[in-house]
């Protein structure tokens, strides 16, 4: 089991040094104890972010302890770093340096690769909702995957559900898009209006625009063939009474 150091947002004082306010900080018996009193103050802080130099100082340091912070936004400890000897991170940065160009290289190729798959992606996704959304601008369509797939963003077309183009996920992708794009959503935001309100008030709105867009463009209707006008059929002439000729004056005139 990983030994676990907090860096507290609020300050803390050690229960047995009474020093503070610490940097950073164990919990033992759920009180915070410095990391001298915890003997572990010889230890330097590798910061996140190189993951060859993380992972050779962990092998190479005989004690090490993971560093970690209270996220609130996200309601969650997120990790910071390691607390590892000072001769293993030597060892480990020296390891980096001797192969730092076939390391470089390596995340060229890696990146590449990521990028050509993302490519792949974010067309399937385009056809997808094509397909589903045939009335859809091939042009959107195009827009909507590219901004549901971006690496990173955490959004619907990065989920299980949506790598899979599940149905749900392509219409939640589709939605989002339209109330963005469509409606006075971003509006009513701006204006202080909560957002599940917001989005119960468009909601209309927003399934409108879907419905149409599950039709082909050239596709009508029965509500619209019946509210097409009826062009009225040519009328004959009037013959007027038998036996007059047509042109001729009407009797009892000259």
């Amino acid at each position: 089991m990983d030994l676990v150091v907090i860096q507290p947002l609020k300050g803390r004082h050690c229960a047995e040094c009474r020093r503070g306010p610490l940097p950073m900080h164990l919990l033992e018996s759920g009180v915070p104890v410095c990391l001298d009193c915890a003997d572990l103050g010889h230890l330097v802080f590798l910061p996140r972010g190189d993951a060859a130099l993380t992972r050779r100082a962990r092998e190479a340091s005989a004690l090490w302890a993971v560093v970690i912070r209270h996220n609130r936004r996200r309601g969650r400890y997120e990790r910071q770093g390691l607390l590892v000897e000072e001769s293993a991170l030597a060892r480990a940065e020296s390891a980096c340096l001797a192969d730092a160009d076939a390391r470089r290289r390596r995340r060229e190729r890696d990146a590449a690769r990521r990028a050509a798959a993302d490519v792949r992606f974010a067309a399937e996704l385009a056809a997808r909702i094509r397909k589903l959304f045939p009335g859809c601008p091939e042009e959107r369509a195009a827009g909507i995957a590219a901004h549901a797939s971006a690496r990173g963003s955490g959004r619907v077309g990065r989920t299980a559900a949506g790598r899979s183009l599940q149905e749900g996920a392509v219409t939640a992708a589709v939605r989002a898009s339209v109330r963005h794009l469509d409606t006075g959503y971003d509006a009513l935001l701006m204006a202080g209006v909560a957002r599940k309100e917001a989005r119960a008030r468009l909601a209309g709105e927003i399934d409108a625009v879907l419905a149409s867009w599950r039709r082909l463009p050239d596709e009508t209707g029965p509500a619209q063939d019946a509210a097409e006008p009826q062009r009225p059929l040519p009328q004959e002439p009037d013959p007027g009474p038998p036996g007059m000729v047509s042109g001729s004056p009407a009797p009892g005139r000259p």
